[in-house]
């Protein structure tokens, strides 16, 4: 296989013996094509400035996508191209026959051919994307491929992330439909990038120049490169296939720039460095993607700060696009960098991780946790990614929040504890009494410590089914009536949604309560214990949906120990109250 440099130096050449790219072409019908017709397509093979390589149409198949959507089939005769075949990231080169354009190179045909071809979404197609009016963002959607014909996707790549952390994050983004690598990279920092309005001085776009679709901007990105199909004053058309079948959307469009080809019998990738925002992305089709030069889009700024245990603190800012599936995984993606992406952030120990969620009208959520070792990570990662996704995806009210700050911090000891005991000095008790419980643990890989506290006997607690339960908040939670997951039938309001998620007790540390079964009645999650049987009869036929009845425990009496530390055992022991 000749060498890539050889390519691009031949592409110079054969860059001046053509015609200079059609300006403002009008669209060649699908009808008029016919097999033999030579043509040209612009694409950029390195830099930002697009250069033409030659085809020639081997016919249309028709109704290939579904009905009315049909391919064009080329064979790629330019030698550049025959040997690296077509290039995830010429995703949207335009096609031009005779000064006119016919289509964009969306398609791969096969692997492996011995003879290069591509398939090519028509002109007519494009423009019928471009003009579609835009609207609220649906839920992210599988995209269907046929087997015969294979989108080149645009090339997702991460910028900011380590390839390890990248590794980290590619199955999760895979299973949404997204496939990313690290093959990329990206001019842009923190100060560049606003989560709405201007974004960057206007730029010019011209068919066949690079351009590249954001989900992430700032000191963390991830964008898909493509081409640019067709401009029409302030509006592109670009990929000439989908990016994620996602319908209307509202994403950062970006420059892009190529820093060079991977040619492979597999799939040859561009690999490219995604620029400054220059408009937004309102149209994700079957067809192509489509947008307007200008603003970017509103986005979820980030903020994340990693104190160290020594030296100056260290932050990462970056914006993420407000997507209910995504935006929790990109989030994710960049705790994860300040976390692990270091030469000094150690995680043997564990760490401690203070989030704030700040939401539209002052609403927030602000969480405090600790996890312990790298384990911790892991799991304190899942738990991220599942808590914010059902915040973006409550059955309330469509809002995405507007700021979300991370304090990310290193522990010098292994928070993990071992508890050897827990024992009550007695399991009947009188009234005004006083019993003793002794703890005793030991600290991860570190000394033994015993603490002995006095549970006071309520006179009212007299003859009740009573318990004295030592459990992490978490665990104590549940057992009490407070379920992890909210039915949505139980509230009413985007409001009472983020009260009942504040209303949690602490994660670290455990609890030791005094507790009595009992049947709680609950009204949006606020229970009531032992309510009277004709306002729960009043109240459940008024809104059978919003009013729960279920056994639980209730809390007499409870203390919270262990502070800093993390137990995962839950011990329960019988208590009776006598006269």
């Amino acid at each position: 296989m000749r060498p890539l440099g050889s390519f691009l130096v031949l592409a110079g050449a054969l860059a001046g013996a053509v015609m200079a790219q059609p300006a403002d072409a009008p669209l060649l019908p699908l009808d008029e094509l016919k097999a033999g017709q030579a043509g040209e397509v612009w694409t950029v093979f390195q830099g930002a400035t697009a250069e033409p390589f030659a085809v020639e149409v081997t016919g249309v198949v028709r109704n290939a996508l579904g009905p009315g959507k049909s391919l064009i089939i080329c064979q790629l005769t330019d030698p550049r191209v025959q040997n690296m075949g077509a290039v995830a990231g010429m995703s949207g080169s335009p096609l031009y026959i005779a000064g006119r354009l016919a289509g964009a190179l969306s398609y791969q045909i096969q692997r492996f051919e011995t003879v290069r071809f591509a398939g090519f979404t028509p002109a007519a197609d494009l423009e019928e994307v471009s003009e579609r009016a835009t609207s609220q963002p649906p839920q992210l959607a599988a995209t269907l491929q046929a087997s015969s014909y294979k989108s080149l996707q645009p090339v997702f790549t991460f910028g900011g992330l380590s390839p390890a952390v990248a590794d980290l994050f590619a199955p999760r983004l895979a299973a949404l439909g997204l496939d990313a690598t690290a093959l990329g990279g990206s001019t842009q920092s923190s100060g560049l990038i606003a989560t709405h309005g201007p974004s960057a001085p206007p730029v010019t776009l011209r068919p066949g120049g690079a351009v590249a679709v954001a989900l992430a901007t700032g000191d963390i990105t991830l964008a898909g490169t493509g081409t640019v199909s067709r401009v029409d004053g302030t509006h592109v058309t670009a990929f000439g296939h989908p990016m994620m079948s996602l319908g209307d959307v509202a994403l950062p469009m970006c420059a892009a720039e190529i820093v060079t080809i991977l040619p492979s019998q597999m799939q040859s990738i561009k690999i490219a460095n995604t620029g400054a925002v220059i408009g937004t992305i309102t149209q994700d089709r079957l067809s192509a993607v489509s947008g307007v030069l200008g603003d970017g889009p509103a986005m979820t700024a980030v903020d994340v700060t990693v104190n160290t245990h020594r030296g100056t603190p260290r932050h990462l800012r970056f914006s993420v696009a407000r997507q209910q599936q995504l935006t929790p995984v990109l989030v994710a993606a960049g705790v994860s960098q300040a976390i692990l992406g270091s030469n000094d952030a150690g995680l043997a120990n564990g760490f401690r991780l203070t989030s704030d969620v700040r939401f539209p009208a002052d609403q927030k959520l602000a969480f405090q946790t600790l996890y312990s070792g790298p384990q911790g990570f892991a799991q304190g990662l899942n738990e991220f990614v599942q808590g914010l996704s059902a915040n973006l995806q409550n059955p309330y009210a469509k809002t995405f929040p507007d700021h979300v700050a991370f304090t990310v911090e290193p522990l010098e000891d292994n928070p993990a504890v071992t508890l050897d005991l827990f024992q009550l000095s007695r399991t009947t008790a009188r009234a005004r009494q006083t019993v003793q419980a002794t703890i005793a643990w030991r600290d991860w890989q570190g000394d033994a410590h015993r603490e002995i506290l006095d549970l006071p006997i309520d006179p009212a607690w007299t003859g009740k089914q009573l318990e004295v339960i030592l459990a992490p908040g978490r665990t104590l939670d549940e057992l009490t009536g407070r379920p992890r997951m909210i039915s949505a039938s139980e509230l009413r309001s985007f409001e009472a949604y983020l009260a009942a998620m504040r209303d949690d007790r602490q994660s670290d540390g455990v609890f030791i309560a005094v507790v009595e079964k009992t049947s709680l009645f609950s009204d949006q999650t606020v229970a009531t214990p032992d309510a009277p049987g004709s306002i729960e009869r009043i109240a459940r036929a008024s809104d059978e949906s919003r009013f729960r009845k279920r056994d639980a425990l209730l809390p007499l009496w409870e203390k919270h120990l262990l502070e800093g530390k993390l137990l995962n055992t839950i011990i329960r022991r019988p208590l009776v109250v006598v006269d």
